[in-house]
């Protein structure tokens, strides 16, 4: 039997309108389908003989600027979403991306919301940076008579959780913007809260009933804003994952390497699960049952088998929050739970440990309650894809390595990673949605030439790379840069890479493995040996990427690459950090790092 088609997400409906009626339509027969339709078929016939009424004078629709600075892309879709919903309360919404646009845009409206992502240590994203600046500084425009919002997003592993977004809600007030309605903090569990705030907000924010007869848009002509298309969400999300296959587990390092990486391939037949190289897939993954025998262990809650499978696949039970100490310290009364968290005490305790360590390090009996207080949902975990939908249809590829320690006899290790690596096998199933990042894309010209920069798991996403050109026939010349620990052991990919520069798909490749030689040689240095070509490259129009660690590898390799530049301009590191900015505003310097 035939499918029945759901109805498609941009229906005049809402999201909650368009849930129930495909729900209905779902299970309801052709002969209930076929009365349906008959039935609102006679109902507009005869509303049309009653006479209809003279419909409402129009109203004034009033311009609204939607800002994002994002990071992974969740602010993005925040934005995009908002400014749909901002439509049917009466707005005309135009979305901008932060690295975009410059402060004089926060001048040309009455109406601002702003979804704002925290980095790294409380930092703005990076493509939003020079906004930010402006924003702060002295220089920074009036904003008398502009209404605002903010959604910030956070992560409350970080000690400065929200701190982008809470820095520059405060700003907009010290510049004579109004609130119009309260900044809201978010988690890695944004998703429902989110939705929420910004509904709230624009109906708070909703211009009223404007003069009769009046339906005239006031358009401001702003530059960068993004085009008027109906991007569309991806069918899979975090709330609502495909299951997928577990078609191959393949460790890539050779035996005595110091690493551990896996290649994973995902399998699929649902064509609604689509993907772009450049994208990352999400993963959701189950707890270690160990660590959570362990955990109710440590509450006296061992043997409540129920509470064991929500931990197993709902709750975080390894991010060691601030939050989370302070929760737990004014719930058990441990005046040494509440030292730990305050100041450098949580950064020293925390540096080694996971979420579990706090219980058994201070434990307390707790009641299932008490303990599912103390917790936040189980977030998905991001990867960059391996793969070209195009060379492998109904596929995805990660790269992924595991994560161990040991403190002390305590061994610990990563959520997901651990997950396949030692919990899953070829023909187990797993939870994956895609995260589209469109900040990470090939040039749509295949004829451009592309330089591929990463180190260890950051070569993932120039594997599919190469297999989309491969596959369109791209002629673009391509130049990867790649480093790890050890020829021998960790060339990931070995083999496909040489397969690809002997059908000319890869240019060149060069590599650096930092523990080969006595004297530690990484990505940055090989850059700065190839510089002479890599400058003619990039006047000849090359696309850069870099894919892989932020504090360590990307930030080194920044700062090569504006020592490269400034080069060309008789050394002046200003006039190269310029011209990498230049790159990144054009398009053709894009980061992917973590």
């Amino acid at each position: 039997m035939a499918a029945v088609p759901f109805l498609p997400k941009n229906a005049p409906f809402t999201v909650e309108d368009i849930n129930l009626l495909n729900e209905l339509v779902a299970r309801s027969t052709p002969l209930q389908r076929s009365w349906l339709s008959g039935f609102l078929a006679g109902l507009d016939a005869a509303q049309a003989q009653a006479g209809a009424q003279p419909a409402a004078p129009p109203r004034a629709r009033v311009p609204m600027t939607i800002l994002y600075a994002s990071e992974s892309g969740n602010c993005e879709s925040l934005a995009l979403k908002a400014k749909k919903i901002a439509q049917k309360h009466n707005f005309d919404a135009k979305v901008f991306d932060m690295a975009d646009v410059d402060v004089s845009v926060l001048t040309k409206t009455k109406h601002l919301l702003i979804y704002a992502a925290t980095w790294g240590e409380g930092d703005p994203p990076q493509r939003a940076d020079d906004f930010y600046k402006a924003l702060m500084s002295d220089a920074a425009p009036k904003l008398d008579g502009v209404t605002f919002a903010v959604l910030a997003l956070g992560d409350t592993s970080y000690v400065n959780f929200c701190m982008t977004g809470r820095l520059i809600d405060e700003r907009l007030e010290a510049l004579g913007g109004k609130r119009g309605f309260d900044r809201q903090d978010l988690d890695l569990d944004f998703a429902k809260q989110a939705a929420d705030w910004t509904e709230k907000t624009l109906a708070k924010l909703a211009p009223a009933d404007a003069p009769a007869g009046s339906n005239t848009v006031v358009h401001v002509d702003f530059k960068g804003a993004i085009p008027d298309l109906d991007p569309s969400e991806p069918e899979f999300t975090a709330e609502n994952p495909l299951q997928a296959e577990i078609s191959a587990l393949v460790n890539l390092n050779g035996t005595g390497s110091s690493r551990e990486t896996w290649h994973v391939e995902l399998a699929f037949d649902n064509p609604a699960f689509v993907y772009n190289p450049g994208d990352a897939i999400g993963v959701l993954p189950d707890n270690d049952p160990a660590v959570v025998a362990e955990l109710l262990d440590a509450v006296g809650l061992s043997g409540d088998t129920g509470l064991a499978q929500k931990l197993t696949n709902e709750f975080d039970i390894t991010a060691l929050t601030r939050p989370a100490v302070a929760a737990y310290a004014k719930l058990t009364g441990r005046a040494d739970v509440e030292k730990i968290s305050q100041g450098d005490a949580f950064t020293a305790y925390a540096e080694d440990r996971q979420l579990v360590d706090l219980f058994v390090d201070h434990r307390e009996k707790l009641q299932p309650d008490q303990l599912v207080k103390l917790l936040r949902p189980l977030p998905g975990r991001l990867y960059s894809v391996a793969s070209s939908p195009a060379a492998h249809p109904g596929e995805a590829h990660l790269t992924i390595g595991a994560v161990r320690w040991n403190r002390g006899d305590v061994k610990r290790k990563g959520v997901t990673s651990t997950y396949f690596a030692d919990r899953r096998k070829p023909g187990d199933t797993a939870r994956i949605y895609v995260k589209p990042n469109r900040h990470f894309r090939l040039p749509e010209d295949g004829n451009r030439k592309i330089v591929m920069i990463g180190a260890g798991t950051g070569i993932a996403p120039y594997r599919g790379f190469i297999e989309q050109r491969a596959e369109a026939g791209a002629t673009g010349e391509s130049w990867l840069f790649f480093g790890e620990r050890n020829f021998t052991y960790d060339f990931l990919y070995q083999l496909e890479w040489q397969d690809f520069l002997a059908a000319k798909n890869l240019s060149r490749i060069d590599v650096a493995f930092s523990r080969d030689q006595p004297e530690k040689i990484y990505v940055q240095h090989r850059l700065w040996q190839q510089r002479a070509d890599l400058q003619k490259w990039i006047e000849d129009g090359a696309h850069l990427y870099v894919c892989g660690d932020e504090k360590g590898m990307a930030k080194d390799v920044d700062a090569t690459l504006v020592k490269i530049l400034a080069e060309t301009a008789k050394g002046d590191e200003e006039a190269g950090r310029a011209k990498l900015k230049e790159l990144a505003k054009a398009g053709r310097y894009q980061r992917d790092v973590y």
